[in-house]
């Protein structure tokens, strides 16, 4: 096995980013010298990552929206290919992003290239025909959840659980009172922080639904502040979202700190999706709510295989925080759904009890597991 391997990955969107960061903290440990390059964002470059194409670029979700960008994405996936077959790599990793990632894995594969995915995609809620491309596609799946290893092993694709990364970077109990400090919220002011999403699409639908929610919930109740962490490159359309709701200057939009947010708020109305399971983690109460175009829900709908959507509840296998989709995601159900959680103390400790225990599970040493799942790959 080479002494430093040439990495190829792809990770597209915020929490692809985080997650591929924590995966070359393993790699550049186990290999300091390792050279890593593809797509990538902030979390990667950070730590020496050659980005050739923004990780933003890949940021798409849903069948429609991807349509209208299809033309530019198999293109980026066509340059890609074509370069890492002309310099091949030691292996390529494909972190989550499984509809970019898996065809371009199953062409490396298949001109003799090791391929791993970091993320199983999610065929135990929906699309499980996605089983055969991935077993088509890649050599060996890093799963964070722990179900996944058992599912893939039916199906005869190789997989090693390695724990969920942000696990290990939320603490198991967060400093709430630190966190106001850093924010400069009063220690006893009730806080809402709204989470609208890392993505164009997101913010269009669930900004507007989400700030005429918080202008109700400020209508019954003056004193509550509300959060709003925001990648910057998003910022002007949340701000735009923020006016037309009337909520300009009666919300707080902050460059990122989503940590912190979560950290000092009561609860929080979230858009479906990762930061969802930050907030478990973060033990907070949550509402949680998504909004699709129309045909790109009824696709969704029929290819559903459970009654969740939101990972807290997935997870927990239960309707442990409620959720609140397309036609119910209305900014009266929202507001007062949310409001709920700020009258009833025993059910937030009740729920703090379970995403304790579901932190608990989920924490690996991430990094080494995962590295070492690649040596082996590697060696084989």
């Amino acid at each position: 096995m080479m002494s430093q391997p040439r990495v190829a990955m792809v990770a597209g969107e915020t929490s692809g980013d985080l997650l591929a960061g924590l995966l070359l903290d393993g790699v550049q440990a186990r290999w300091p010298g390792a050279q890593t390059l593809g797509i990538g964002g902030p979390q990667m470059v950070r730590r020496g990552f050659q980005a050739w194409w923004p990780s933003e670029k890949l940021a798409v979700s849903g069948y429609v929206e991807v349509l209208r960008h299809y033309r530019e994405l198999v293109g980026i996936r066509g340059q890609l290919r074509d370069r890492l077959l002309k310099d091949r790599p030691d292996i390529f990793i494909g972190v989550d992003a499984p509809d970019f990632n898996l065809d371009l894995e199953r062409d490396l594969r298949t001109a003799g290239v090791r391929t791993a995915h970091f993320v199983c995609p999610s065929i135990w809620a929906w699309r499980p025909e996605r089983v055969h491309k991935i077993k088509a596609s890649v050599d060996h799946v890093l799963c964070i959840f722990p179900f996944e290893v058992a599912l893939l092993a039916q199906h005869g694709i190789a997989a090693t659980y390695v724990g969920h990364p942000l696990a290990n970077v939320i603490p198991m109990r967060p400093d709430r009172a630190a966190a106001r400090a850093a924010l400069g919220v009063a220690a006893d002011a009730q806080v809402v922080a709204i989470l609208p999403g890392s993505r164009g699409g997101e913010i269009k639908q669930m900004a507007p639904r989400f700030f005429r929610a918080a202008a109700l919930m400020m209508q019954s109740r003056p004193q509550l502040e509300f959060l709003v962490p925001a990648i910057p490159a998003l910022r002007a359309r949340i701000e735009q979202a923020a006016r037309a709701a009337g909520m300009e200057g009666r919300l707080r939009i902050l460059d990122g700190q989503s940590h912190d947010v979560l950290a000092a708020c009561d609860v929080t109305l979230i858009a479906s999706g990762t930061a969802t399971l930050e907030a478990a983690l973060f033990k907070r109460p949550m509402v949680v709510s998504y909004a699709v175009n129309w045909l790109t829900y009824q696709i969704m709908k029929r290819k559903q295989l459970q009654p969740w959507v939101g990972l807290p509840n997935i997870l927990c296998r239960d309707f442990v925080v409620p959720e609140l989709l397309q036609h119910e995601a209305t900014p009266e159900k929202l507001a007062a759904a949310t409001l709920l959680w700020l009258d009833a103390p025993e059910r937030v400790a009740a729920l703090e009890h379970t995403f304790t225990a579901l932190h608990t599970e989920l924490q690996r040493d991430t990094p080494k597991l995962a590295a070492d799942a690649i040596a082996q790959v590697l060696a084989g």
